[in-house]
């Protein structure tokens, strides 16, 4: 089975590259390179790109790709039934990729030798000073609104018409993890109804994973619920909120702390549609960890801040 190290990048289309880069300018990227069909936006960390528009008269979401461990990953995959053969990348920082695709049409990627270029500067996280622990001594913390430091694409969320289909066709191409699930209340005595949700997470052994990099969602619709970019810290969520609060960005549902995950979160509406988050703080697992079951309420799934809309949860 091939083995998935992280997720590297997202692909959608829109029909304004320059709205587009606008926005995500704003929310905390820069461009890496641009051509008059492609706009491609990297974060502060070392993937070469990891947000990827392409321009099409109409806003989709397209797929996202996965870094793998080896060409014998890529070699493995391209001779599973639906998958391209191993081609050269097209796309700036280069390697070899595997196309392939998802149920519902989701095109998946599976790239290795993909060029890593330096990070760029980022400020480091600021003391916090708790009731037991106070790092920050003869200094002040001063923080003002500015562009997110978004450092890293830590995951996407998928909406399928078939939740046990897409998790196992992810599984069996990655060996990704569970770590939680969604599931119904149960009746009769059972400790919950069926399964309509799963978080999966890369297996890296003992070494530390976010708590998921994939969310497969059942849904009556098909297409992506949001992507989400890490932040160096809770300042700069706050400061990035309150920048594009300034510059008129629509607010969908933030700032608030995540139930499962137990991310910091903050949510903005791109325009065309597409939702994208800030995190911080999220909770990191190795490969020993088990995965619960959720059986609350939407409304549930936050433990404090902003109550998210009913059309949060579409």
């Amino acid at each position: 089975m091939a083995t998935a190290i992280d997720l590297v990048r997202v692909i959608y289309e829109a029909p304004d590259l320059d709205v587009t880069e606008g926005f995500m300018t704003d929310f905390g990227l820069s461009t890496a390179a641009r051509t008059g069909q492609t706009l491609y936006m990297r974060c502060a960390g070392s993937q070469y790109h990891l947000h990827v528009t392409h321009l099409a008269e109409k806003a989709r979401f397209v797929g996202a790709t996965y870094a793998v461990a080896s060409r014998a990953d890529l070699e493995e995959l391209s001779r599973l039934q639906g998958s391209s053969a191993i081609e050269p990348c097209s796309e700036p920082g280069g390697g070899s990729v595997v196309r392939m695709s998802m149920p519902d049409g989701f095109l998946i990627e599976a790239v290795w030798g993909r060029e890593c270029p330096a990070s760029l500067p980022v400020r480091a996280p600021n003391g916090l000073n708790d009731i037991e622990h106070k790092p920050r001594v003869n200094t002040s913390t001063r923080i003002r609104p500015t562009p997110g430091e978004a450092v890293r694409l830590g995951h996407f969320v998928l909406h399928v018409t078939d939740h046990d289909a897409s998790v196992r066709w992810m599984r069996e191409r990655f060996g990704m993890l569970p770590s939680d699930h969604f599931a119904t209340p149960g009746e009769g005595g059972a400790a919950h109804g069926s399964i309509y949700g799963t978080f999966l997470r890369f297996d890296r052994g003992r070494e530390l994973v976010d708590h998921h990099a994939v969310l497969i969602l059942q849904s009556d619709t098909v297409g992506t619920h949001h992507c989400s970019f890490e932040m160096t810290d809770l300042d700069a969520v706050m400061a990035a909120h309150d920048h594009l609060l300034a510059k008129g960005y629509d607010l969908d549902c933030g700032v608030g702390r995540h139930l499962m995950g137990s991310q910091i979160f903050d949510y903005w509406k791109a325009p065309f549609g597409f939702r994208l988050e800030h995190y911080t703080d999220g909770d990191v697992v190795d490969g020993s960890r088990q995965p619960g079951v959720f059986t609350g309420t939407a409304g549930e799934t936050t433990q404090w801040g902003m109550e998210p809309p009913p059309t949060f949860f579409q």
